[in-house]
């Protein structure tokens, strides 16, 4: 089941009324409804995966309570390796055991020998796998660390672990903040409802207005670069820029706002990261909830920047490429994140990684400073340019886009495949940034305006918008998933 779509929106009221209608003074069974609807949710995409879910779960839950019980440091490492072991091997195994042995099969190949029987398997990817895998395994960090007890409620934590509105692309929840919103009574809220709903509806809007819109187009200009001029190429991967930004952060906004329906506050994933004037800042602001989880469990355990300037370099290194290969099993996402290290590593040695850390552009001011745009679009550029691996289907497809980018200065006007107006899609970008920009102070409050004849024309506009650019035809799963 997927947020845009006729089946959660049956879905949804029926849990919401549930919840707060017929269990409303019951914790304990709003917990366990949120733990059958969650496993109905995920259920109707593949019921045969819940099985991976609920193991996980279990797992975690009996390491977690082992590392608490003991004192011994290393049996509380050993417990924790076992969480460790056990969900890496799971991500291992679905995710990248192909690409293990097609790699070693290349290896191989270079040194001149032939390997006929490759001996990889058709294994389908469980969506979300990446995301509740690492939750999980964040709560085993946080017991080990003693940063948290865990608890002795297990109905309750299969609840936190398999959440329904951000269970298959985030945010990554620790349990300190979902967990202990779950174990608590929660309050019916008209305004958080309200708040919720405003979230969903501008999710949807990123999602079919921006990121569906933009796809044929991106997915054309990709498939077809080589018979493309360089100004096409690079429409088409700023193109992608927006179509990526509006999918996932469209989502978390969806997941965000549903997760107010029910008295739950999800971390912010997203802060207007198109405006940011660094690559640092960039990663502040994108995809938060994975930033933090690397910054918390791997960057912080190597040493952080608490280190020498040469091991603190190093682990930021270590950081993006792992965070590369979690995005996906092939050598284009270790490039990107290889790219993204090098971007980052000078704004680090220069000192200038967390200077925009609480602030935005044009913070006093409506305007920003002409230093400012420079620095919103060097970003912005660099960003879009590294995009070109993580979108592309191979490294060779990847350096062959680049090399056309390059070598192809012929004229040539790019024409939407389904025969739209590309005039109308400039139009809409344009518009979407500026509006952005307006509201670039608050993330969770994308209609806050005063005036109320505002508001409305606002709403009707997103509405229109959206019943305008729906495409039937447009593949509408969210780009995450495959994560």
């Amino acid at each position: 089941m997927v947020f845009n779509s006729l089946e959660f929106f049956i879905f949804l009221p029926i849990v919401f009324v549930l919840y707060w209608f017929v269990f409303k003074k019951h914790l304990k069974a709003q917990n366990i409804l949120i733990l059958i609807a969650s496993y109905i949710f995920y259920g109707l995409w593949d019921w045969r995966f819940l099985s991976l879910i609920l193991l996980s779960t279990i797992v975690d839950y009996y390491v977690a309570l082992k590392i608490d019980s003991l004192e011994d440091k290393h049996k509380r490492k050993s417990w924790l390796w076992v969480s460790v072991i056990f969900n890496v091997g799971l991500l291992g195994f679905f995710k990248y055991y192909n690409f293990f042995v097609d790699s070693w099969v290349d290896m191989v190949s270079l040194l001149g020998y032939e390997i006929k029987s490759t001996w990889t398997l058709r294994v389908i990817l469980p969506v979300g796998i990446s995301f509740y895998t690492f939750q999980t395994m964040s709560y085993s960090f946080d017991v080990y660390y003693k940063k948290l007890k865990p608890t002795n409620d297990f109905l309750s934590f299969a609840a936190f672990v398999s959440f329904f509105p951000q269970l298959v692309a985030g945010p990554i929840e620790r349990a300190s903040n979902l967990l202990s919103q779950i174990l608590n009574k929660r309050t019916f809220s008209y305004d958080q409802t309200v708040s919720g709903l405003k979230l969903i509806l501008w999710g949807l809007f990123k999602k079919v207005v921006i990121a569906d819109a933009l796809a044929p187009m991106v997915d054309d200009i990709f498939t077809n670069y080589a018979t493309y001029p360089a100004s096409t190429l690079i429409l088409g991967v700023v193109m992608f820029s927006f179509q990526v930004y509006g999918d996932f952060s469209g989502y978390s906004d969806i997941a965000i706002g549903t997760a107010k329906l029910f008295g739950v506050e999800l971390m912010s994933n997203f802060k207007f990261p198109n405006f940011s004037r660094n690559v640092a800042e960039y990663w502040q602001r994108w995809h938060i909830s994975l930033s933090t989880w690397f910054r918390h469990y791997v960057y912080i355990p190597l040493g952080g920047s608490k280190v020498s300037k040469l091991k603190s370099v190093r682990n930021i290194c270590i950081v993006f490429l792992v965070s590369g290969f979690w995005h996906g099993a092939n050598w284009t996402f270790i490039f990107w994140g290889g790219f993204h290290a090098l971007a980052f590593i000078p704004v680090f040695l220069m000192g200038r990684n967390a200077i925009y850390k609480d602030s935005v552009v044009g913070e006093n001011t409506f305007f920003p400073t002409l230093t400012e745009i420079g620095q919103v679009l060097l970003t912005f550029s660099i960003v879009t340019f590294s995009r070109i691996f993580f979108r592309s289907e191979s490294i060779t497809a990847a350096f062959g886009f680049i090399n056309r980018i390059f070598t192809d200065f012929s004229y040539g006007t790019y024409n939407h495949p389904m025969g739209y107006r590309m005039i109308d899609y400039y139009i809409l970008i344009v518009l979407f940034v500026i509006y952005e920009y307006i509201i670039r102070k608050d993330e969770r409050s994308p209609f806050k305006f005063k005036s109320k004849v505002v508001r409305f024309v606002i709403y009707t506009l997103v509405i229109l918008l959206m019943l305008l650019f729906y495409d039937s035809n447009v593949d509408r799963s969210f780009i995450y998933f495959q994560f």
